[in-house]
């Protein structure tokens, strides 16, 4: 390239990444949170936990310790989606009160397997609120009576937490806080959180909503094939009046470790689902990322003068813009210097996803592949 394309290139990187900064909305933000609170003599007898399993026998347990210091009262019900791995021994182990452990039936057509077992565990809920939550995902004591105070005092329908994740290894510290960072510019939580139903976002890990609101929608069959269904669970409940929230928590964990492989698949499991798998929207996409990410890095290495300098600007804007974040999970900003490669491996997992569409997979998860069909079918399945 000459000098003046790299001005213009770093220029232009430079533009988005400030004009991202100075966006009213905040989506880099993290003012959106919950905490836990105080849980002397709190009872929980108006909630029911919902937990899908399947293949989940080395984190169960911790998921269902987590429940025990919630409060007195509470129903859990967990959902054994045909798991191989004793997963249901493992739950009636736990020893936590009021355990149902249900035995899910056989995944009909054009159903995802997690909404296929919430389904069948929502037929049997009988309280006000059900706590939809994931089998590895841990809560610490309180969580669960500040996420109803915060839906009752705000009139909310639906309120979520995204999850903290462990970073334990190298691939969690570096890919997980970044995975959030792009849920949070796809999905402004300040936007999702607004009466508005043009943006609707949920973190599904860990939701809880009135079981009436639920059952007003049509129950999880009116998402049956939904991949990304937790943000078309919000965009349910927003679609019929009611409310939602989402934000960010360190009092629900995530349990499992995250090894580079099983980042890339959970990215790709969705990264072209979410370009609602336009081949037009993923060149947009990846024009967009190799802006934001690799030239600026790129035009700091191969040009001098202005050039340089805008991209150092680009730079910079980056970094400010993914700081909030690091400094929620504790991490370094010297993280943020790596943010150009996380953004190109992205990039990668995004192309995967498609690469595995245009192969006639649909999405692959928990030992399930699901199947492209043509428009207006549910999704099928092979294991």
């Amino acid at each position: 390239m000459t000098a003046s394309l790299w001005t213009v290139a770093a220029a232009a990187a430079a533009s988005l990444w400030w004009l991202l900064l100075a966006l009213p909305w905040l989506p880099w933000g993290t003012r959106e949170r919950l905490d836990p609170e105080e849980v002397a003599g709190c009872s929980l007898d108006d909630i029911t936990v919902l937990i899908p399993a399947r293949n989940e026998a080395a984190t169960i347990g911790r998921t269902l310790a987590g429940l025990s210091g919630q409060g007195s009262g509470l129903r859990t019900v967990v959902i054994d989606d045909d798991s191989t791995d004793g997963t249901a021994a493992a739950a009636r182990a736990s020893g936590l009160p009021n355990l149902t452990v249900l035995h899910g039936a056989p995944l009909p057509p054009g159903w995802t397997g997690k909404l296929w077992a919430l389904e069948q565990g929502r037929r049997g809920v009988d309280t006000p609120l059900v706590l939809l939550l994931d089998a590895d995902i841990a809560l610490a004591p309180g969580t669960l009576g500040a996420l109803r105070n915060r839906l009752r005092a705000d009139g909310l329908q639906m309120v979520s937490l995204m999850a903290a994740p462990g970073l334990q290894g190298l691939w969690e510290r570096l890919l997980m806080p970044a995975f959030i960072y792009f849920f949070k510019l796809l999905y402004p939580f300040r936007l999702a959180n607004s009466p508005s139903r043009f943006v609707a976002a949920a973190a599904g890990g860990c939701v809880l909503l009135e079981t009436a609101w639920l059952q007003r929608i049509g129950g999880f069959a009116t998402i049956r094939g939904r991949i990304i269904d937790d943000c078309a669970l919000a965009a349910a409940i927003k679609s019929h009046g009611g409310r939602t929230w989402i934000g960010l928590t360190h009092a629900a964990r995530m349990v499992r470790e995250h090894d580079f492989r099983t980042i890339w698949n959970m990215v790709a499991r969705t990264a072209f689902t979410q370009l609602r798998y336009s081949t037009v929207l993923l060149l947009l996409c990846s024009a967009a990322l190799i802006l934001a990410f690799a030239v600026p890095p790129a035009a700091l290495a191969a040009s001098a003068g202005s050039a340089r300098a805008l991209a150092a600007a680009a730079i910079l804007g980056m970094w400010l813009s993914y700081l909030p974040t690091l400094r929620f999970y504790g991490r370094s900003p010297l993280w943020g210097l790596a943010l150009p490669v996380v953004g190109v491996l992205y990039l990668a997992m995004t192309w995967t996803s498609a690469l595995r569409y245009w192969r006639g997979d649909r999405s692959r998860w928990k030992d399930r592949t699901y199947l492209r069909v043509p428009a207006g079918g549910g999704p099928h399945t092979r294991r």
